[in-house]
């Protein structure tokens, strides 16, 4: 990380799992909005994409280690002194499988990645912003946190898990005005749900066409969440258009009828 020096005025924001991905778009909208942003990933790339990337403040973290996590704030906080915005990104998709044949070693990985990690990134965090009387936790759930998802166990946990912390802290947080939501988006479009949607056709021996047909039709829109559905909302949250908003898990998903899969027999 460069020195740098940091107007007192100036508000933080923290994008876990933010060198790439849906994470990058939302770092990068977020420093469109005025924000100095520190991006933290467990590899940092060499030409980060998109190129207003590079603007962010880049610091390679393993999110999944609570060690890693307590250094990497701290280090943000001995210059900054505060975080106003906390985007809790990090995830991963996890494996594709029926329950019993869920490898033990993958669960931990998805859970450790996508549930623990938050709660480490957040404990760290949340007393920063109890001492400056406020704060913005956003955490990066999915509409399997509020339907489940046949055969992606591990992730529709993980998922769940998020957005029982997210009502549990905004009961816990608000009266030091810190504000607690969660994002719930569909599959999104872009690489990582075509990587799901090849694994999962794959498992199943269709071509991936049906599967994102199937995919699809679990919306009443019939597409796709697009990464400026997550961006727009996190800005939104984080400015002063929601400040009443807490304890929300907010879908982000063409309404979902269902997530049952129509291909099983």
């Amino acid at each position: 990380m460069a020195d740098r020096v940091t107007p007192q005025d100036k508000k933080i924001a923290i994008v876990t799992g933010g060198a790439s991905g849906i994470g990058a778009s939302i770092a990068v909208a977020l420093l469109a909005e005025g924000f100095e942003v520190f991006v933290l990933d467990i590899a940092i790339p060499d030409s980060p994409e998109p190129a207003s990337l590079a603007e962010c403040q880049m610091m390679a973290c393993d999110i999944s280690d609570p060690e890693a996590v307590a250094s990497a704030i701290e280090a943000i906080c001995s210059e900054s002194h505060r975080v106003d915005v906390l985007v809790n990104n990090v995830g991963v998709s996890g494996p594709t499988a029926l329950v019993e044949d869920i490898d033990i070693q993958a669960w931990q990985q998805t859970i450790d990645t996508n549930l623990n990690a938050m709660f480490y990134v957040s404990k760290a965090v949340i007393p920063v912003m109890k001492a400056q009387c406020g704060g913005v936790i956003i955490n990066m759930a999915s509409n399997a946190g509020l339907f489940g998802c046949p055969n992606r166990s591990p992730y529709a946990a993980s998922k769940w898990a998020m957005i029982g912390l997210t009502k549990t802290w905004a009961m816990e947080l608000g009266k030091f005005n810190i504000r607690v939501n969660a994002l719930c988006p569909a599959s999104v479009s872009g690489p990582r749900i075509e990587g799901v949607i090849k694994r999962d056709a794959a498992a199943r021996g269709v071509t991936t066409e049906a599967v994102r047909e199937v995919y699809e039709r679990q919306s009443s829109l019939r597409r796709f969440t697009k990464v400026e559905d997550i961006t727009s909302m996190v800005c939104y949250l984080a400015g002063p258009g929601g400040s009443s908003i807490s304890g929300q898990a907010i879908a982000l998903d063409g309404h979902t009828e269902t997530l049952a899969n129509w291909l099983d027999p």
